[in-house]
């Protein structure tokens, strides 16, 4: 999928049940968003689920889908040895990849507030790089989660942080915005294909997939969709049992 030459589409899903859900939908692959996972363990927003909880749960994910399923990785639960002992538990149970991303352990969520620290090269690049160390799968994949747009860091930095796959992330509704910080040269055309681009488009969701299409995209994330309606319609049933008291 990531090397598909058409435009690809994960759908989000946290648990067996919302995994057999994107697989009944007709998506041909599922993002297991670490927000979404974290909310339905009904944990803060912060992602604080170990990685022992979310790769168990990945498990019951797996079980109930054959779909391939990229993780969200976060920063790798810590450093380059936690990321080669991640990596390994999710070949042990059939996940095809993870991302990482370069902000700060533990981090704040991309949807809050506030601009998250931007990692280390370094470091960032010794996780990638422990993460493809002698992997059992050889078509395990790692994308890079590259936050040096949403940090206000220039372009130049953003094209120069990634390692094995790039993904820009903005906050921004326009999605002109997103592809082209401020005055500077579409991310997608200068990056220029060398590695496949993924994007996560929940603030710019109402953009026609086209754009992204002719941008040169490979996978568009629907991060959150599944997990924030659920919880709403949960809110509604719940409501309504209580005050009238039957179904």
């Amino acid at each position: 999928m990531l090397r598909s030459e058409a435009l690809e589409f994960l759908m989000e899903a946290h648990n067996g049940l919302s995994a057999r859900i994107a697989c009944e939908a007709g998506f041909d692959g599922i993002w297991a968003s670490g927000l979404a996972i974290s909310a339905q363990f009904g944990g803060p927003r912060q992602h604080e689920a170990s990685w022992t909880q979310v790769v168990d749960m990945l498990e019951f994910m797996a079980d109930a889908s054959d779909l391939p399923i990229l993780l969200d990785g976060d920063t790798g639960y810590g450093n380059f040895n936690n990321m080669r002992r991640l990596v390994r538990k999710l070949e042990q149970r059939g996940i095809a990849a993870s991302a990482l991303r370069t902000s700060s352990f533990p981090k704040p969520t991309v949807l809050e507030r506030g601009t998250p620290a931007a990692g280390r090269y370094r470091e960032f690049c010794g996780k990638i790089a422990a993460g493809k160390d002698n992997p059992d799968d050889p078509n395990f994949s790692v994308v890079a989660r590259v936050e040096a747009l949403i940090a206000g860091w220039s372009m130049e930095e953003a094209l120069r942080e990634p390692k094995r796959t790039g993904w820009p992330v903005r906050r921004h509704p326009d999605p002109q915005q997103t592809f082209e910080a401020g005055r500077n040269p579409d991310f997608a055309r200068e990056w220029a294909r060398r590695a496949p681009l993924v994007i996560v488009p929940t603030r710019y969701y109402s953009t026609p997939t086209d754009v992204f299409r002719e941008a040169g995209i490979s996978v568009v994330i629907w991060a959150n969709q599944l997990v924030r309606r659920s919880r709403r319609r949960m809110q509604s049933v719940a409501k309504e049992i209580c005050q009238s008291r039957h179904w």
